[in-house]
């Protein structure tokens, strides 16, 4: 008996690697166990009651055929932003612990949350809420809008565009399943050795190989939007006649494709510490610590960008719109773009000042990120300029971009504050910088993000969002960002450290108690969103909008609403920079026949395969399950090869199908029209 049991214990250990009942936390007794069922059981209801209503609804197939194994830019688009919300839901539910503990975690009382828990929430959350909030919103704006304001049928690359998916979906369900298995890093959202060299157990694992699935399918939608932008404009738009918005499209995905290769190795490095026993890292072994911190914020840094040069587009499109005028000085916007995209290299190391990399390095850095705020203020001031004399109309959409002008002013003046490296001695690691980045992050992103949503949504389905709760969804965030952030600005002032859970000093509770109170209404901005969508899609019938609700200005407003698959039935000839405005001025009408075949890439299901067997690669990996990870491995490489022997991979829509679609969306917008 005695015998039999090494030898069951060695099966164990190949079947399931370090996999035991131990790594449930939700069956400790203990608070972080009760908090993990508590939220288990919520999860799994929820869970079970959508799969229960798709089933009944017999939705499967239409999920699979249409959705799933789809390569159509707008449905992938669509899937990125449905991914965004889901992960907004879970990163800011992990904000409102931290800033319920920080409330009430004075003197004797210690909190709800034991050390070990807070700090793989705050990890998780910043973390979740840059890889797959921040990154897969934008990417979801860049894959739908860009192709249509170029007047092009689709991306480069379709397959990829949906392998680029998958991956991102792959990464975002393995950092979902840290929740309820094992644990999650507890060095932060950088994962700084050499915390991420010392945890033990499988946390730093699923964040090394769930920002290593996403950020494989970042960098291949860069380098697809990079050729789709080059290779694809409608004929007659030169560079300098493209939107603003596919400027900075193009920018920030140079960018990815510069810096993700970057992260990517460096994560890869720091992999090979924990599996292999290397020290690249470990300053006693031969290895440099201060390597790590350089590697993730020559990437860390240009990714601050990556995420705000999208919004800054959005907000160039919003503004003339809605000012009742073109841009002002678009060639001072497009150069100022390039500008930033260049100057985000070459300021990383603002991020360690205080780590002595001696005055001339410090003095050439901070320089840097002073000249970064030019550009920057050039664009505030442009937006500025265009709305000076116009007829601006504050639609939902534009009271995002001017909360965004005022919110992100601030931020980035707190920036500038941390530039001066005496400044940034003091302030640095405290609450004042949690301040700032936010600012910049919820003050840039999150509203410009919003601000699209809004603005392009009645593109996408052909209805617009309800005012009202638009409205409401704008308040609650910018009162509730306010007095969410404005105490830590002081309490960062007075010396406050960050991560902290637990504090000793009475006089700091009043602040943090108010700063819970706004995190309390950020909470009721985004029920508020969601109850936006919903009374939308319940009222659709009377929000019902043509192809150009907002009176556009550039060519996605031409098509119909919804575009139809084939976004163009003639691909549009650009002549002015705003081309459908100038459309527009000189009597421009939609033709109504001579329709061809349209040769457009048909659907696959190897997206969906692939980003699964990668996703169980990865989770084989973080569990030590040898046989599972290289079986998923051996199992990518044989289904990318099978599907490079697959010589049909288009369809074409018969005119006669052109025809009939035509015909509807004229109809559909005229009855949009008139509604």
């Amino acid at each position: 008996m005695l015998e039999a049991m090494p030898h069951r214990a060695a099966i164990w250990n190949f079947l399931f690697g370090r996999l035991t009942l131990d790594s449930l936390p939700f069956l400790a007794n203990n608070a972080e166990g009760r908090i993990l069922l508590v939220t288990l059981a919520v999860v799994v209801i929820i869970g079970v009651a959508i799969l229960a209503a798709i089933t009944k609804a017999r939705k499967w197939g239409y999920l699979w055929h249409e959705w799933f194994t789809s390569v159509d830019h707008k449905k992938l688009g669509i899937m990125y932003m449905i991914l965004g919300t889901v992960m907004l839901l879970r990163g800011f539910s992990d904000a409102i612990m931290m800033r319920a503990q920080q409330a009430y975690a004075f003197g004797p009382h210690m909190g709800y949350l034991p050390p070990q828990h807070y700090d793989q929430i705050f990890s998780a959350h910043g973390a979740i809420m840059i890889f797959f909030v921040g990154m897969t919103y934008i990417v979801g704006l860049m894959n739908y809008i860009m192709p249509l304001q170029i007047g092009s049928r689709d991306v480069a690359f379709p397959y990829l565009n949906n392998l680029s998916f998958w991956f991102t979906f792959g990464g975002a369900i393995l950092f979902m399943v840290s929740l309820f298995l094992g644990d999650f890093s507890m060095a932060g959202w950088l994962g700084y050795p050499p915390v991420s060299e010392l945890q033990q157990g499988p946390g730093v694992d699923y964040y090394i190989w769930g920002l290593q699935l996403s950020g494989v399918g970042t960098l291949l939608t860069g380098i697809n939007f990079v050729v789709t932008i080059l290779k694809m404009r409608a004929p007659g738009m030169t560079l300098m006649k493209m939107p603003v918005f596919t400027w900075t499209t193009l920018a920030t995905s140079g960018l990815i494709i510069a810096t993700f290769p970057v992260l990517t190795a460096t994560l890869f490095l720091l992999g090979l510490d924990r599996y292999v026993g290397t020290h690249f890292f470990t300053d006693g072994f031969g290895g440099n610590l201060m390597m790590y911190i350089n590697l993730i914020w020559i990437w860390g840094h240009p990714e601050v960008y990556i995420l705000i040069l999208p919004l800054f587009g959005v907000f160039s499109e919003i503004v003339p719109t809605f000012s009742g005028k073109p841009l002002f000085a678009y060639s001072s916007m497009v150069y100022a773009t390039i500008a930033i995209m260049i100057l985000s290299y070459l300021v990383w190391l603002h991020h360690f000042f205080t780590m002595g990399s001696g005055a001339d390095v410090n003095s050439f850095f901070s320089l840097t990120t002073m000249m970064i705020a030019i550009p920057t203020g050039v664009k505030i001031f442009n937006w500025l300029f265009t709305m000076y004399r116009g007829r601006v109309r504050y639609t939902v959409p534009m009271l995002w971009a001017m909360g965004f002008l005022f919110t992100f002013t601030i931020g980035g003046m707190t920036g500038v504050m941390l530039s001066v490296t005496p400044a940034d001695f003091l302030l640095h690691n405290s609450l004042f910088l949690i301040a700032h980045f936010h600012n910049v992050i919820i003050g840039g992103v999150v509203f410009g993000v919003f601000a699209a949503v809004n603005f392009w949504f009645p593109k996408a389905f052909g209805f617009k969002l309800d005012e009202f709760w638009g409205k409401a969804t704008f308040w609650f965030w910018l009162v509730g960002f306010w007095v969410a952030f404005g105490p830590l600005y002081v309490l960062g002032l007075m010396g406050v450290t960050r991560r902290l859970s637990h504090f000793d000093d009475p006089s700091l509770q009043p602040y943090f108690i108010v700063a819970a109170f706004g995190a309390f209404l950020i909470a009721l901005g985004i029920l508020s969103f969601i109850i936006q969508i919903y009374v939308s899609i319940r009222q659709r019938k009377e929000y019902a909008v043509g192809g150009d609700p907002w009176d556009g200005r550039t060519l996605e407003w031409s098509t119909s609403s919804p575009p139809p698959e084939y976004n163009y039935a003639f691909i549009p000839v650009v002549h002015h920079r705003d081309a459908w405005a100038a459309m527009k001025k000189f009597g421009f009408t939609r033709p109504r026949g001579g329709y061809n075949d349209i040769h457009m890439p048909k659907n696959t299901p190897t997206g969906v395969v692939i980003g699964a067997l990668a996703f169980a690669c990865a989770f084989g990996l973080v569990w030590y399950i040898w046989w599972l990870a290289a079986l998923s491995l051996l199992g990518v490489i044989v289904v990318s090869i099978v599907h490079s022997f697959d010589y049909h991979q288009h369809h074409h829509i018969h005119a006669d199908e052109v025809r009939r679609s035509e015909s509807g969306s004229n109809q559909a917008a005229a009855q949009g029209a008139s509604a």
